[in-house]
């Protein structure tokens, strides 16, 4: 497995088919995809050029990278649906791997497949992990003084760089105080979250816990329980305050 590096960004070949869809048409098909970290959050697919079924119109667009050279954008176009600006080319990069491929913009497509698995948000990045645990250690949450769940039935989620997070059966909250929220969000690795947030008297904490009601299959386990943000609230595991910790989410 080769590795390039040329500042912050990170490119790896990948041995997955990967398939991009624009409005129900096939808009690349390859097992040669390259991912790439243009941040080191999270990698993208770079895919050959030569295994784009959609075509490619220049829209005169060009995006700077200090890291990767000049980009060329392009219009993607697949059977009269048109993608603007969803496609960008670095044709000088002084990353030689790049300069074949082409990265799709992954919001701008319709669907996007791993294999014959659908993927969201972004490409799952190989060197995140997520544990899922069962456990019988005794979590309590607090607010303000004020017991939002206490269970001795925690799920136990451990993702590469977060906290762990703590999932609790919906029976052991006090329900009383969450308030529903339109807020969603949507993980590559868990799925489609819904919110709820915490009124304790006339007062409002928005979208403090979250649940999957349907996570993707490797996250089954957390189906249907709740979880709280340990940097917002006060957590106790098995009697001992544990200190907030500081993420993006902080």
């Amino acid at each position: 497995m080769t590795e390039t590096q040329r500042g912050r960004v990170r490119v790896e070949p990948s041995a997955k088919r990967v398939r991009a869809y624009l409005g129900g048409q096939l808009a690349a098909d390859t097992v040669h995809p390259t991912l790439v970290w243009e941040s080191p959050h999270y990698p993208t697919y770079y895919l050959p050029v030569a295994d784009l079924r959609a075509k490619l119109e220049p829209n005169g667009n060009t995006r700077p990278s200090p890291s990767r050279g000049p980009g060329t954008e392009f219009d993607v176009v697949a059977d009269g649906v048109i993608a603007a600006g969803a496609a960008v080319r670095h044709l000088d990069s002084p990353i030689p791997e790049l300069r074949d491929l082409v990265k799709l913009d992954f919001q701008a497509m319709t669907e996007w497949f791993e294999e014959d698995e659908p993927i969201y948000v972004h490409p799952r990045d190989p060197y995140t992990r997520v544990d899922i645990l069962g456990s019988s250690r005794h979590v309590r949450v607090e607010l303000n003084g004020v017991v939002l769940a206490d269970s001795h039935s925690p799920r136990i989620l451990f993702e590469t760089g977060l906290p762990a997070r703590y999932y609790l059966p919906l029976t052991d909250l006090r329900l009383d105080l969450l308030t529903p929220s339109d807020t969603q969000t949507h993980c590559p690795y868990k799925g489609t979250a819904e919110y709820r947030s915490v009124l304790l008297g006339t007062e409002e904490f928005r979208d403090l816990v979250w649940i999957y009601r349907t996570p993707l299959p490797e996250s089954q386990k957390i189906a249907g329980m709740a979880c709280f943000y340990n940097e917002k609230v006060d957590i106790w595991i098995d009697g001992e305050l544990q200190a907030r910790p500081h993420s993006p989410f902080s």
